[in-house]
């Protein structure tokens, strides 16, 4: 990493930089919104999780602000304050989307957040991560299926950058805040492992709501037929870890970058594809 460590205040002022200076600068209202057929409509309509992600992106931008100014550093309390500002404005790009082709999503009030704030931010970073993962190999298959016209995907794409941007921007804002506390590797993955658990119980919860009749919210869970056709596992994972390896290259490789789920999903597929091999031999040992 150009020679600083990291976690040291070189690391933190660089990432801080790459993190301003990419910041793209655009008002959701003047993107260039197609008109939709009356079928495009009508399957934009049937999403059930408009709700939930309108809910989910004013409510991080919610988090990142009463966080921000707890932050003593300047250098790190500007760069989160412009990733505050960019979830609020995705909030405000789902709410031009949803007037402009007449969703049913509505403002609801945001929960009292906890008095650890910095553990919020946290488990909102980490959930953001495993949400960002898991939505990219969503995100190509769609696009793949053509579900909706590509100008709709492209300004999709414009909040999948920006995601991704915030999520390299907090792997390295963890590096540097748990170096400084001390934390070694072993002990910042194992910490990265129990705010990744927190985050896939809640996921997890989603799957039991929608196991219950549908309210709107759990298209991920419980309503992907309708742009998954000949879904499998297998290649849902291939799609989420060779996307997340496209996306990270648009970024500084000197930037650190996730590693845990990559490396998980990695594994996965390497022990999916010796399952593969082996199913012949084990149909005839039987």
């Amino acid at each position: 990493m150009k020679g600083f460590e990291a976690g040291s205040d070189a690391h933190k002022r660089f990432f801080c930089r790459q993190f301003v200076e990419t910041h793209q600068v655009f008002d959701p209202e003047c993107l260039p919104w197609p008109d939709l057929s009356d079928e495009d409509l009508a399957k934009l309509r049937a999403v059930p999780f408009w709700q939930e992600v309108y809910h989910t992106e004013r409510r991080a931008g919610a988090i990142v602000d009463a966080f921000t100014p707890q932050i003593a550093d300047p250098v790190v309390r500007e760069a989160v304050a412009l990733q505050g500002y960019e979830e609020a404005r995705h909030a405000r790009l789902i709410r031009v989307m949803i007037d402009r082709y007449g969703l049913d999503a509505h403002p609801q009030p945001i929960e009292e957040f906890p008095a650890d704030l910095e553990t919020a931010f946290i488990d909102f970073g980490f959930g953001e991560c495993l949400d960002a993962f898991l939505g990219f190999g969503a995100f190509k298959t769609a696009r793949q299926s053509r579900f909706l016209p590509e100008a709709m995907f492209e300004i999709f794409d414009v909040l999948m950058f920006e995601e991704t941007r915030h999520i390299v921007f907090f792997i390295n804002y963890m590096a540097w805040r748990e170096r400084r506390r001390g934390l070694g590797k072993t002990r910042r993955t194992l910490k990265s492992l129990h705010f990744y658990a927190r985050a896939g119980q809640r996921l997890l919860g989603m799957v039991r709501r929608g196991q219950e009749p549908n309210d709107g919210r759990d298209f991920a869970v419980t309503q992907t037929n309708l742009f998954l056709d000949g879904f499998s596992f297998k290649g849902f994972v291939e799609d989420c870890y060779r996307e997340n390896a496209r996306r990270m290259t648009a970024f500084d490789p000197d930037l650190m970058q996730p590693r845990l789920l990559p490396g998980i999903a990695d594994l996965a597929l390497k022990g999916l594809n010796i399952w593969d091999k082996g199913r012949p031999f084990l149909r005839l040992s039987r």
